[in-house]
């Protein structure tokens, strides 16, 4: 019988091959149309300026040049000031951006609290109101004085409703109150529960929120532009941002002594900027097959019962 049960089980499983090859040629073409513009950019920013000028942006360029990597180089100190930046602000903020926010989850999925009515709703409401853009600016600038500070870069980003709400969810769903109950009976306190308890049975929400957290600062430059005028504080985004912008922002802080014009002259503007996209790329692109495990298994968490 059981075996029965097993082979109609794996029947109503079991997919035809014309379905198997349609999945494939689908996430074939979205691999392709995720990795394609990564390769485009790549690709032009070892074309030479020449090429870029009199043909375009080419998938395979009709000059090579190694100029931008080079102009990078050269401006080292910049790029790499910019890169220490974002990668203290993106550490600092996903660690107390995780904390925060799941254990602000976890006290939200207890029943019996008795604030969990009132705290819900404060959590809740900024999903669809908040104060604005300018009210924001005021708070952060004049009651809390963190222009050009490194905490306007973490703090605002740190904690999100939709992120606690995830956690809210996961836990109340995840964590059955029997153990609880029986932690709290044997004397464990609230942060002992969730240290030895919830958090080494929670490992998806956490990488999940961080994963979240990581590319939210990581790839962040408004913060910058609204914060930040010291040029030692502004982050690799907002760096690339600026080049964007206006290609005469590292002209006019020249590292090898050359005038603006002769120095304007040497610097391979449009490969630059792709230079640069794929310094930022990279970091964030190494990090994710390590997060990747736990993102998947916080997707299908409580897919399967039994």
């Amino acid at each position: 019988m059981k075996k029965e049960i097993e082979e109609n089980t794996s029947k109503l499983n079991r997919i035809s091959w014309r379905a198997n090859i349609l999945f494939n040629i689908i996430f074939i073409v979205i691999s392709l149309i995720c990795i394609i513009p990564v390769i485009f950019v790549f690709m032009i920013s070892i074309t030479s300026e020449h090429s870029l000028a009199r043909y375009g942006y080419q998938f395979i360029p009709k000059e090579f040049s190694a100029a931008s990597y080079l102009f990078l180089w050269n401006e080292a100190k910049t790029i790499l000031k910019a890169l220490g930046i974002s990668v203290l602000v993106t550490l600092t903020g996903t660690v107390l951006g995780v904390l925060l926010t799941t254990t602000m989850g976890y006290v939200l999925s207890r029943r019996n609290y008795k604030l969990n009515g009132l705290l819900t709703y404060i959590v809740f409401i900024p999903m669809i109101f908040n104060g604005g853009m300018l009210s924001s600016y005021v708070i952060n600038t004049n009651l809390l004085g963190l222009k050009n500070s490194i905490w306007a870069l973490i703090l605002p980003l740190l904690v999100s409703s939709f992120n606690v709400i995830i956690c809210k969810t996961f836990f109340r769903t995840t964590i059955p109150d029997s153990i609880i109950e029986s932690a709290k009976i044997d004397g464990a306190s609230q942060l002992n529960i969730f240290a030895r308890i919830v958090v080494p049975i929670s490992k998806p929400v956490f990488a999940t929120i961080g994963l979240f957290l990581c590319f939210g600062y990581w790839n962040d430059w408004f913060q910058s532009s609204l914060y930040i005028s010291n040029t030692n504080l502004l982050s690799l985004q907002a760096l690339l941002n600026n080049i964007q912008r206006n290609i005469e922002y590292l002209a006019n802080n020249p590292s090898a002594g050359l005038s603006l014009q002769q120095y304007k002259n040497l610097m391979p503007q449009e490969g630059a900027r792709m230079a640069i996209a794929i310094v930022i790329i990279l970091p964030i692109a190494c990090a994710y097959p390590f997060f990747q495990k736990y993102f998947i298994s916080g997707l299908t968490v409580g897919a399967v019962k039994g």
